[in-house]
């Protein structure tokens, strides 16, 4: 099944290499994505916080600097999403009282990655508060799909991923609590990892209202990065991981996968199942061992009922819910013993299998929608549902904390679909690797 692209652009370590190699320069690297973002960008609206001014002024430092292998990053542009903070650029979180917010210190992924050589363009568009499958705010615009400008790019890393993919930068640092990484990834058919929780520092991922002011990291939302191939996906989390990762370098075809196709709280769409459906018969045809069912699966229904609880507080910080209600905190702390057990489940299944395979989302693209989520809904093969529903896909690996890659596998309609690669806790170069060697089969 053929993948809609739209670039032919080089990868991130692809850059850095000719620029190692002096067919390249920082300033020429640096100048060809600012091109691009200004052509690319009017009609897509991913990057409406750009810093080309002191991007060109870091390139011009490093075009006299001789590239080394301890920076493989050196010189490449990229951007980052908007709620992540740089210096002396503001962070919004798409709220207007906030626009003139600006920070006064870089986030740590930002320091680490231009401690790897990295130049950033700017950064790119999410909702306000980063809650929605949209990348559309007050304060910048509307994120369009690079692939049908009708349609949501996925949020709320959405502008990320539309850059990715129209190749304006080779690659981006997003955040993940609802599928925020996964489902741009999917939409937009380009590569996408929510990191293990806890792999990946926050700090300088702040609401605006902190105003700089360091805080803890919540439950369970991850920083990852996005990327158009799964060589820079790796080289990102080994940038920015702050715990050592082991690395079991199974091979694909002595790995035996389980796959979640279906949940009662969420069905999926043919134009999801169909091409993934489409992948593992690939797969399988590959010698890839699949099963399509297990005793071990947890309640999955039971799971998003959950997560959804856990996601609500988190994301009002404990204030009253729709309802008018506020959690106590001994609801918190068994919503934790909750999450612990759910841990150890999956820590259970994964003693038989090595990974899970399912999908990102159960719909491809969704058209724009100015209604509030608890209000939207959702088609799926036909029928209007509750939008809430399709978090059960996120938070399948959410709430148990665990690594899922995305990685792209078809299209429908000429949209991009894909499927996320779930492994336990901490096997996120594993979870990347195997995507890869899934990539190799079905690319082909």
């Amino acid at each position: 099944m053929g993948l809609p692209i739209l670039t032919s652009e080089p990868g991130a370590q692809d850059i850095a290499a000719q620029i190692r190699d002096g067919k390249l320069s920082p300033s020429e690297a640096v100048d060809q994505a600012i091109k691009r973002i200004e052509e690319l960008d009017g009609d897509i609206n991913a990057v409406p916080v750009r810093d080309f001014d002191r991007a060109r002024a870091a390139a011009k430092e490093m075009d006299s600097v001789t590239p080394s292998y301890d920076r493989p990053l050196f010189g490449v542009p990229m951007t980052i999403k908007e709620s992540f903070d740089i210096e002396g650029l503001p962070t919004s979180w798409g709220h207007e009282q906030f626009k003139g917010n600006i920070a006064k210190r870089d986030a740590k992924v930002v320091r680490q990655l231009k401690g790897a050589g990295a130049i950033f363009l700017g950064k790119s568009n999410v909702p306000p508060d980063l809650a929605d499958w949209q990348s559309n705010n007050p304060v910048y615009g509307q994120t369009r799909n690079p692939h049908d400008h009708t349609r949501s790019p996925g949020g709320s890393s959405g502008g990320g991923a539309a850059a990715v993919a129209a190749g304006m930068v080779p690659c981006e640092y997003g955040t993940d609590i609802g599928g925020s990484v996964r489902v741009p990834a999917h939409f937009c058919g380009v590569w996408g990892h929510k990191s293990s929780w806890g792999l990946i520092s926050k700090q300088g991922h702040d609401h605006p209202q902190m105003s700089g002011r360091d805080a803890h990291d919540g439950v369970l939302s991850i920083a990852g990065p996005i990327a158009r191939n799964a060589d820079d996906l790796d080289l990102l989390i080994r940038m920015t991981a702050t715990v050592s990762l082991g690395e079991a370098g199974k091979p694909l075809k002595s790995c035996k996968f389980l796959v979640i196709g279906d949940q009662t709280a969420s069905p999926v769409d043919a134009s999801v199942a169909g091409p993934m459906e489409h992948a593992l018969a690939e797969l399988e045809k590959a010698g890839v061992s699949i099963a399509r069912s297990s005793d071990l699966i947890p309640d999955l229904e039971q799971q998003h009922a959950d997560y959804m609880r856990m996601l609500g507080i988190a994301m009002a910080r404990g204030a009253p819910g729709p309802d008018g209600k506020r959690a106590s905190a001994t609801d918190w702390f068994d919503l934790l013993d909750i999450q612990c057990r759910s841990e150890l489940a999956w820590a259970a299944l994964f003693q038989t299998f090595d990974y899970v395979i399912a999908p990102p989302a159960p719909v491809v693209a969704i058209p724009h929608d100015d209604r509030p989520v608890r209000d939207r809904t959702v088609s799926i093969n036909g029928t209007d549902r509750p939008f809430a529903e399709v978090f059960a896909w996120a938070g399948i690996s959410t709430f148990p904390n665990l690594p899922s890659t995305v990685l792209p596998v078809g299209e429908s309609g000429g949209l991009p679909t894909g499927l996320q690669i779930i492994g336990p806790r901490w096997s996120d170069l594993d979870c990347i690797a195997i995507a890869r060697a899934v990539g190799e089969i079905l690319h082909r």
